[in-house]
C-alpha cells in the first residue's frame, strides 16, 4: 500500500538513521509529501533533501537513505 503522507512514525525512523551516521537533524529538510521514487539530494543551501519513497517500505528504503546521504557528504562531519 502506497504511502500517502510521511508521519512522525516515518520520520523518527529517519532520524535513527541520521543520528547514527553523524547528520544533525537541523541539516534535513523531510517533506510530509512521499515521492515516488524516493530521492535525497544535497540543496543549494547545504541541507539535505530528504523524499520518502511513497512505494516501498520505509525499512527496504532506508539502507538506500543511508548509502545516499554518505555519497552527498552527510555523515560524521559532512554536514
Amino acid at each position: 500500500m502506497a504511502l500517502k503522507v510521511v508521519t512522525m512514525k516515518e520520520i523518527e525512523q529517519i532520524f535513527t538513521v541520521i543520528d547514527r551516521i553523524g547528520v544533525h537533524r537541523e541539516a534535513v529538510v523531510i517533506p510530509l509529501k512521499p515521492a515516488s521514487p524516493g530521492s535525497v539530494r544535497r540543496m543549494p543551501n547545504g541541507k539535505f533533501e530528504i523524499l520518502v519513497d511513497a512505494e516501498r517500505p520505509l525499512a527496504d528504503w532506508l539502507p538506500e537513505l543511508e548509502r545516499r546521504l554518505l555519497e552527498l557528504g552527510g555523515g560524521s562531519g559532512g554536514a
